[in-house]
Formats: C-alpha cells, structure tokens, sequence
C-alpha cells in the first residue's frame, strides 16, 4: 500500500521547460492527503523555490531540495549534505575555466552566483525564480555549501565529461536537466534524504513510489517499491524504474481511484 511519493521537479512533474505547476496537482496532493499519503518534492532546486512552487499546499508537503543536501519535514531539518570548503573551491575554479559554463552555489536558504553574464542572470531570478545573491567574489561566501551546480546554454554533454574525469573520484558529477549538471554533497542524494524521512514516519521503502526523469533521481528511484521514469527521461533511466509513463499526474489519478477516493 502507498503511503508515500516523492517526485522531481524539471522533466517530471515540470515538463517542456515549464516553470509553474499545473494547478490540477494541488487538488491530487490534498486529496492524497486525506488518505494518509503523504507527497514529497524531490529536487535539485532550492527550498525557498520549492515552496513557493507549491504554494497552495507548501506546510502539506515535505521537501527534498539540492539534489538531497537538504530534507525538511513540517519545517524540521532532518538531514543536511554539506561540500568541504577546499573541494568546492577546487570545483567552482574549474568551472571558471570551462567556456560557456555558469555557476551557482546553494546555501539552505539563498543560491550564489559570481556571474557577470546578465543572460544568466536573468534566467536565475526571472525564469527559475530562485533567491539569488550575486557576489563579486566566492570567498565572500560565509555559510557551508551545499551544493554547486553548473548551468550550461549550450547543453550538458562536453561539460559533464569533463567535470566527471576531473572530479568523480571525490563527488558525485550528474546532469539535472538538460543545461544543469549539478556536484552533490558526499553521502547526499535524493534517495538517502528519501530514507531519511521515511525512518522518520516510519514507513518501509516498499510503501513509497517514486517519479524521476534523470541520473540524479537515480537512487530515489531504485528505492522507491514502485518508481517511474519518465517516457522523455535521460537514457538508461528507465532501467532503475518499475514503470515509464508520460505523465505523472495521470499516474497520481490512478492512485487516488485505487484507494477509493
């Protein structure tokens, strides 16, 4: 039996570039809800985001943000994925030094960028809507990273191979949509934060489903007892699911007539 489901955000529930959420999955959550099944966003987006994404329902829900660097439960942190400073350093020059690359580093509670490209600039605040402080330099940066992730215009395929040969010995490197590959905090992912919350309401990962459409869904996915990739997923996603689908709220419809609401 469901008692859980989790979803990401870019690619699944958000599909073409979108921004917004179909309203209809508001009215899917609260109805899961009044069956005891409790709903999780799961993304690489920031936590501020996330809430205002799901604005409606946002004290309803819980929330896995940054790839898994953070799990937030009724406003209580229940696990935090932090970046050595040195590493960090380490990766943010690298990136400094990949043409055609922008950068930004999540606090919890704000993203920060060095940026001086205003294109870039402008997709951050006005299409992905993130709380963005922009610095002059990142030694300005006071608070722990979370997580660093690299926006590429141009696609992910070039950078991700050279961000991987340079840094997977010491950090997870995968794409998180189709212009973003994002450097996840060790021992952070979506599906260990995904753990963690379910010890937290104790419910056994058999009762849990689970939605994704790219390699940093990977372990989310794999152990969800029921997950979905999505038919336009990255290749080789479908493999670690139980099911592909086009859409997730029609999934959540089936769910909801299954336990006869």
């Amino acid at each position: 039996m469901i008692k859980l489901i989790a979803s990401d955000l870019d690619g699944t529930l958000l599909q073409n570039g979108a921004q917004e959420l179909d309203p209809v999955i508001f009215d899917q959550i609260r109805a899961l809800a009044e069956n005891g099944i409790r709903f999780v966003a799961a993304s690489g987006r920031q936590y501020p985001n996330l809430r205002r994404l799901f604005a409606p329902v946002q004290d309803d829900i819980s929330y896995i943000a940054e790839n898994g660097s953070l799990c937030i439960h009724e406003g209580k942190t229940l696990s935090r994925g932090l970046i050595p400073r040195e590493l960090g350093n380490r990766i943010v020059d690298a990136i400094h030094h990949c043409s055609g690359c922008e950068c930004i580093i999540s606090g919890e509670e704000v993203c920060y960028s060095d940026s001086r490209n205003e294109a870039f600039r402008d997709h951050m605040v006005n299409v992905v809507k993130n709380d963005m402080r922009f610095v002059d330099s990142i030694s300005e940066i006071q608070e722990p990273f979370l997580k660093i992730a690299v926006c590429s215009f141009g696609g992910t395929k070039d950078c991700l191979a050279y961000f991987q040969e340079l840094f997977s010995q010491e950090i997870k490197v995968v794409t998180s949509g189709n212009i973003w590959v994002d450097f996840i905090a060790p021992g952070a992912s979506k599906g260990n934060a995904l753990q963690t919350l379910l010890d937290h309401l104790h419910i056994a990962p058999e009762d849990c489903a689970a939605f994704g459409d790219q390699y940093n869904d990977v372990e989310m996915l794999q152990l969800a007892g029921t997950s979905y990739a999505m038919s336009n997923a990255a290749p080789g996603i479908s493999f670690y699911s139980t099911y592909v689908t086009d859409s997730v709220p029609e999934v959540l419809d089936d769910i909801i007539s299954s336990v006869g609401l």
